[in-house]
């Protein structure tokens, strides 16, 4: 059994190395960014989400794999920064198809620009992505750059397909969902851009392509399962300050999370009944008082305690496939902070 004390010693560690990567990231992003006009209606308003602090979860993976199966960072660093500009325009999508107000504890760019610019500002660092991508792949021979090329375009596809997936669940007002619906959605909506391709891509790179890919998607899908639902629950149960994004926002769009999964199929009667016509209402009339009774039940009904399990069974899967996933790796600092990784996200909820 770990000690809180070596508990809290993990999540410092993980936490420091995340925060370090972090600041090189997000200071190669912004040299990343085009200069002069329209400033005020374009490059501005691109350069806001890289310059907010994020998790750097992604890039971190990126650097972490790539070195542990033996790449230098100065081949990883622009692929890492590429993979984290395409992040934080998918995020400036998703803020606007959800009509979100808060993202990393400051306003969206659509509700401080309006949706315009905010889209444009998305497709312009989606655009600046491929030019940091494209620049990184000149260091190596055609090969190894086809196979990075071809990663990152399966990645965004996936990603894609998933938000469509999401998004149609939503419009089509589908209810006759299970768990294994919701995690075929997020293998593809979070999975594969959070997890899965970075820690591939850092392997090919490593590797010169020669790594074993399968068991990394196999604890990459397990892991990035596992931190998707509880970014789920954070959103139900955490606190706006820290969370740095709208509490109860899923609710309030509708989506089908797994704990709303959980109380579709066990609600009874009335309160099903109840949950069903909140379902087919859209954001402007889910009231705070309808989102809060919607919320109530999940706790009646046990949907929270259920998604918390569903995670750590997950992430206890995640672990047994760690070491298949990097039975190649090199020991040392790297591997060390991915393996530290799960029981982090498992420390987190403690």
């Amino acid at each position: 059994m770990t000690s809180t004390a070596d508990r809290e010693d993990l999540i410092a560690q993980v936490e420091d190395r995340l925060r370090g990567i972090g600041r090189v990231v997000r200071n190669s992003m912004l040299d990343a960014m085009p200069d002069g006009e329209p400033h005020r209606w374009l490059y501005g308003p691109m350069r806001e989400y890289p310059a907010r602090p994020g998790k750097a979860l992604r890039p971190a993976l990126c650097l972490s794999a790539g070195r542990a199966f033996g790449a230098e960072s100065d081949d990883l660093l622009g692929i890492a920064v590429a993979i984290e500009l395409l992040h934080n325009a998918f995020l400036i999508h998703d803020d606007i198809v959800d009509g979100s107000e808060m993202r990393r504890g400051r306003t969206t760019l659509a509700a401080s620009y309006g949706l315009g610019t905010a889209l444009n500002a998305g497709d312009g660092l989606a655009m600046v992505a491929g030019q940091v991508l494209r620049k990184s792949t000149r260091r190596f021979d055609s090969y190894l750059a086809d196979l990075i090329w071809a990663e990152f375009d399966t990645m965004a596809m996936r990603t894609l397909e998933g938000q469509a997936t999401e998004i149609g669940w939503q419009v089509d007002d589908v209810e006759s969902l299970g768990p294994e619906d919701y995690l075929e959605l997020i293998m593809h909506k979070t999975c594969w851009y959070t997890t899965i391709h970075p820690l591939r891509v850092g392997a090919i790179v490593g590797s010169r392509g020669s790594a074993e890919l399968a068991p990394l998607v196999r604890f990459g899908f397990h892991f990035g399962a596992a931190f998707q639902i509880r970014d789920d629950l954070l959103n139900l149960i955490g606190d706006e300050r820290t969370y740095g994004k709208e509490i109860l926002g899923d609710l309030y769009e509708g989506k089908r999370t797994l704990t709303l999964i959980h109380l579709l199929a066990t609600a009874k009667g009335e309160d099903l009944r109840f949950v069903r016509d909140y379902l087919r209402r859209n954001r402007a009339h889910r009231s705070e008082e309808l989102v809060r009774t919607v919320r109530g039940l999940m706790d009646d009904y046990g949907s929270i305690t259920f998604t918390r399990e569903y995670a750590e069974g997950i992430l206890l899967v995640a672990q047994e496939y760690f070491e298949q996933a990097f039975a190649d790796a090199q020991p040392g600092p790297d591997l060390e902070f991915l393996r530290a990784l799960v029981p982090y996200v498992w420390s987190r909820w403690r």
